[in-house]
């Protein structure tokens, strides 16, 4: 197969056209930068300032009360009184809507390290209504590099930990990313989007150019062989790099390249 390598120009208007879309998605009006809170649910019912109703959990997952005049939308049907969410599966979320006055609240419900967790967003959260973009290296295609995946003859559940102290996320790894960035190079590689994969990693530029914690990059699935590409410029930053309101995953031990990987997003501003 005869594959053709992009132009300057073309390289540099994909990766344009890829980060402003990435960036409208952002700060789209529910996304996280409109979180006002994050808050913990327990088995004591609690009402918060920024959401509708009062909030509890148990092993039956969450439930939300509402009070006689509030109402929210679940799955488009208005919904009064008590509502109860069942079970919900480790990292998946489901989410609410509710009107207070004017502005659209949506309330998301997820569950998080083994706890149940909700998240109101609101248009005019300030973090979200202040946000000024978020700078990035140049597009470099110097950091697209040449990748051969090498399976685990069984997927790997690992563990690793979290922003949140004492908060831990397990990851389903397939396998490992080996490739040559000034010099031979791998990574652990998490279950992506479809097919494809995810890494976490930090680098030298972690804390210095870069956000500390980690960064995080989709890889195209490998072919029949194992090859597959990865591209350094398409790294961005996860929402805790934004708001404390976040529960990202740090990267496993593994994934701490010992280069400067100077692409992808730089620190937020």
């Amino acid at each position: 197969m005869t594959t053709t390598t992009p132009t300057a120009p073309e390289f540099q208007a994909a990766w344009s056209a890829w980060h402003d879309a990435h960036e409208r998605a952002r700060a789209s009006e529910h996304g996280f930068l409109a979180i006002t809170s994050i808050r913990w649910l327990t088995g004591t019912p609690e009402r918060f300032d920024d959401a509708p109703g009062t909030w509890s959990t148990s092993d039956d997952g969450p439930v939300v009360v509402l009070a006689e005049e509030e109402s929210i939308e679940v799955d488009g049907v208005r919904v009064t009184g008590t509502h109860r969410f069942g079970p919900l599966p480790e990292r998946s979320s489901t989410s609410v809507v509710w009107q207070d006055g004017d502005e659209t609240v949506v309330v998301e419900v997820a569950r998080r390290g083994g706890s149940d967790v909700i998240r109101p967003r609101r248009p005019s959260n300030v973090t979200r209504v202040s946000y000024p973009g978020t700078p990035s290296y140049e597009p470099d295609p110097a950091f697209v590099v040449d990748a051969h995946f090498e399976p685990f003859e069984t997927p790997r559940s690992v563990t690793v930990g979290s922003v949140v102290d004492g908060l831990q996320h397990v990851y389903e790894a397939p396998g490992v990313l080996t490739f040559d960035l000034d010099g031979p190079r791998s990574l652990l590689a998490f279950n992506g989007h479809g097919d494809g994969l995810h890494v976490l990693f930090t680098d030298r530029t972690s804390g210095v150019t870069t956000y500390a914690a980690n960064r995080s990059l989709d890889i195209a699935a490998p072919d029949a062989s194992g090859a597959t590409t990865i591209d350094f410029n398409r790294a961005t930053n996860l929402p805790c790099a934004y708001t404390v309101h976040a529960t990202c995953p740090l990267p496993p031990a593994e994934n701490r390249l010992d280069v400067a990987v100077e692409a992808g997003e730089r620190l937020p501003v």
